[in-house]
């Protein structure tokens, strides 16, 4: 339900953990570019979606929603209200990824106060420790939401670690928007063992590279993210909105 990752290596590897599908929302990349490389790695056994992990807010004051199923692009860094409106416009289905995980995502207040919004809330996380999980789930239970769980793959080797098994057939994207927005029966599904919680204590650390140098990269040597609201493919449609 959610990688970051998307080549050949990957894509062999998610067929031979018995994958159906994957979520491909890369960081700072606009829904064109996710959706043509999205386009390029779909066969007749892999079905690759594109999606996007919106940055709301500043870097100090993060909120991350993963949206599925937008026709027109949406950008980073503007506020969550308006975030949450775009995709209500264009009728795409609002996760949460990760939740209260560090300074990053929604936290339990947040997802009661814009519940009406959001159809879905991660359970399981392949980067997250044990007791991350468990407060993952604390706000899956209080909300009552419908869970998914992912393997939030940065480093290919992580790909299939965790998965959501869908009791429907999702053979598109439409498919896959309908069963969230449906709430449609599931099961959030993942790998155990010491080769596993191997996997996800080298993701975290990957976690510790992307917002420090990572982030030193973005904001200071390459320039105005592609995702910005004032990038122009936006055409200062989110200049009200935009948080920079």
């Amino acid at each position: 339900m959610h990688v970051k990752v998307l080549d050949d290596r990957v894509v062999e590897r998610a067929k031979a953990r018995g994958l159906d599908v994957l979520v491909y929302a890369p960081h700072f990349t606009r829904l064109p570019d996710a959706r043509a490389r999205a386009r390029e790695y779909t066969d007749d056994e892999l079905l690759v979606v594109p999606a996007r992990e919106v940055f709301t807010g500043s870097w100090r004051d993060r909120r991350h929603i993963l949206v599925v199923g937008l026709t027109d692009p949406v950008p980073d860094f503007i506020t969550l209200d308006a975030a949450l409106a775009e995709c209500d416009r264009q009728d795409a289905a609002v996760l949460v990824p990760h939740p209260g995980l560090l300074n990053v995502s929604l936290g339990l207040d947040d997802v009661v106060r814009h519940r009406n919004h959001i159809v879905g809330v991660e359970r399981y996380n392949a980067k997250c420790f044990p007791w991350q999980n468990a407060a993952m789930g604390r706000v899956v239970r209080e909300t009552s939401l419908p869970a998914f769980g992912s393997s939030y793959a940065h480093l290919r080797s992580t790909v299939g670690e965790a998965w959501t098994a869908f009791e429907t057939a999702i053979d598109d994207e439409t498919d896959l928007v309908r069963a969230l927005k449906t709430a449609a029966p599931r099961r959030v599904m993942h790998r155990s063992g010491l080769s596993h919680r191997l996997r996800g204590a080298v993701e975290f650390a990957h976690l510790g590279y992307e917002n420090s140098w990572g982030k030193v990269d973005r904001l200071l040597l390459s320039g105005m993210e592609p995702t910005h609201p004032d990038h122009i493919a936006y055409r200062g449609r989110f200049e009200d909105s935009a948080v920079y």
